[in-house]
C-alpha cells in the first residue's frame, strides 16, 4: 500500500463523507445559501459521491480513477473560487485548496501509470 494509494482512499472517503453531508447537514445548506449557490448545493453533493465512487471503482478499472480526480480537482479548484470571491480567510479556503491539490497529485500519477 503506497501513498497514492492512500491518498486515493482518503480523497474517496472523504468526498462520500462531504457529499452525503451536503444533503443532510444543516451546516452545508446554510454555507451554500451564504455562497449563494443554495440551486447548485444538491448537484455538488452528487457530484462528491459520484467522484468518490470513481475513485473506488478506479482500483480496478483505472481510467476511472484518472477521470473522477481530474473531476474532484476542477470541482474544489472551482470551491476554492468561491472562497475567494466570498472573501473567506485562509483556513476557510484551505480545505479546497488542499483536495484540489490531493485530487490533482492523483490524476498526474494515474494519468502517467496508464502510461
Amino acid at each position: 500500500m503506497g501513498v497514492p494509494f492512500l491518498a486515493t482512499l482518503f480523497s474517496s472517503l472523504s468526498f462520500v463523507a462531504f457529499g452525503l453531508a451536503v444533503f443532510v447537514d444543516p451546516f452545508f445548506v446554510a454555507e451554500f445559501k451564504r455562497y449563494g449557490l443554495a440551486s447548485f448545493r444538491k448537484l455538488t453533493g452528487v457530484l462528491q459521491l459520484v467522484g468518490a465512487l470513481g475513485l473506488l471503482v478506479g482500483f480496478l478499472i483505472p481510467v476511472f480513477t484518472v477521470i473522477s480526480a481530474f473531476g474532484l480537482s476542477v470541482l474544489m479548484l472551482l470551491g476554492f473560487c468561491v472562497r475567494l470571491k466570498i472573501k473567506d480567510g485562509f483556513v476557510k479556503s484551505f480545505p479546497s485548496f488542499f483536495y484540489m491539490a490531493l485530487n490533482a497529485y492523483l490524476f498526474w500519477y494515474y494519468c502517467k501509470a496508464l502510461g
